[in-house]
């Protein structure tokens, strides 16, 4: 068939941006699993999403609905000045460690669209991004698709725990063949679930400012965080970030909402957000949505207490997942903090090759009908690490989906 398309037009086409295992879910979605109706039905521990608290959220949001008619009207693309200031409230008492100003917020649809924007003017077409890895896979849809940036990755070892250090960010840096403006370190790490500590953050900090490039700071898990580790955010580190550094929120993680496309972006430089109000046009939140969120962030008697009892779930869940998983003899890395964990299964490879990952995980959706997030995705650079999510299902269907997957790996234990 002629589509009478542009150049970019084709190439979305033949190859889209979204990860193979993203195009496997929705392909499977419609078969979801059931207890009673479909108990061989299909179970996604693919998505990081948190949906363990939307029997308490949902309800609660219809108590905002009392909605102004001036949400109807166009506002600033970057965000209304009130729902701002409620944002910037509540983002520094809840998770930044300090006060933060509303004019140094930017409030658009997600934090995939804040990446896209803030990267699209710190850098220009086939400049490139350092990212460490393991890394979230969605990264690369973000920054390569519209701003026709390079990642270059970073790539750490299972062998000091999946370590970042500066003189890897070092390395990478000298030998990179094209100028780099960018690092970009996600805290709590994705899809590690690794909570940094302050020092480690101070490291980033004085490397950035050492090699003269902007570090942005994804805190999009800062809530969810269940370990014996608290979550540490940059911008508690100083009482001034300083135009290179920026941090980068949203509702979609914490508060389970990633339907309603709300992300922000914190900065200190106004050239920056400048820059990002002029695109923003193209990437706004609805004026219902940032009504609807401005009052929940405000409403500290409801708000405090769902992010303790978030946490807490997350944090049964995760025992949950763990004692099954020791239980089916599957090996994986402790997690502190997000929805998943990685799992090791390299013993299962029948060849230590990305063509022999690829394969284990095709068995494991074909034969278990359960998807997981492979790790060359995540661009690990070991095949046979796969990310496990486990709060976008219910707990019976995560158990479940262990033992099929058990199944399939290792037939002969799977009862155990």
């Amino acid at each position: 068939m002629e589509h009478h398309l542009s150049a970019r037009g084709q190439q979305l086409v033949a190859s889209p941006p979204l990860a193979p295992y993203i195009l496997e879910h929705f392909a499977r979605a419609e078969d979801a699993w059931d207890p009673a109706s479909n108990p061989g039905g299909y179970i996604a521990l693919c998505i990081a999403e948190n949906r363990t608290m939307w029997d308490t959220l949902v309800p609660q949001l219809g108590n905002y609905r009392n909605i102004p008619p001036r949400v109807l009207g166009y506002d600033a693309m970057v965000g209304n000045l009130e729902f701002r200031q409620k944002l910037a409230a509540f983002m520094g008492r809840a998770f930044l460690g300090r006060t933060v100003e509303a004019e140094q917020l930017a409030a658009v649809a997600g934090a995939g669209a804040v990446l896209e924007l803030l990267f699209h003017v710190i850098a220009d077409p086939g400049d490139a991004v350092l990212v460490p890895t393991p890394s979230y896979a969605g990264f690369w849809a973000d920054l390569e698709t519209r701003d026709q940036l390079q990642i270059i990755p970073v790539h750490c070892r299972s062998n000091d725990g999946f370590r970042l250090t500066t003189q890897a960010l070092d390395r990478a840096l000298a030998q990179a063949e094209r100028p780099v403006k960018a690092l970009l370190f996600t805290t709590p790490n994705n899809p590690l679930g690794t909570v940094y500590s302050r020092a480690e953050l101070l490291e980033i900090l004085e490397w950035s400012d050492r090699s003269g490039v902007h570090v942005v700071f994804d805190e999009v898990y800062a809530l969810s965080v269940f370990g014996e580790r608290p979550f540490v955010s940059v911008a508690s580190l100083r009482a001034s970030l300083g135009p290179r550094a920026h941090v980068v929120w949203a509702f979609s993680k914490d508060f389970g909402a990633s339907g309603l496309r709300c992300g922000v972006l914190m900065s200190e430089n106004p050239g920056v957000l400048a820059a990002v109000d002029a695109l923003a046009y193209w990437a706004a939140c609805s004026g219902d949505t940032q009504w609807l969120l401005g009052e929940l962030v405000a409403d500290r008697d409801f708000v405090d207490p769902f992010i303790r009892n978030m946490q807490a779930r997350l944090g049964q869940t995760y025992a949950q997942l763990c004692a099954a998983l020791d239980a089916h003899g599957i090996t994986y890395l402790p997690a502190q903090a997000g929805f998943f964990l990685i799992c090791d299964m390299r013993p299962f490879l029948d060849e230590p090759s990305w063509a022999g990952e690829d394969r284990l995980w095709r068995r494991i959706v074909d034969e278990a009908n359960v998807n997981l997030t492979p790790g060359s995705a995540c661009r690990v650079v070991e095949p046979g690490f796969f990310r496990l999510c486990y709060a976008s299902e219910p707990t019976q269907a995560v158990l479940e989906a262990v033992a099929r997957v058990a199944g399939v790996v290792a037939p002969g234990d799977s009862a155990g």
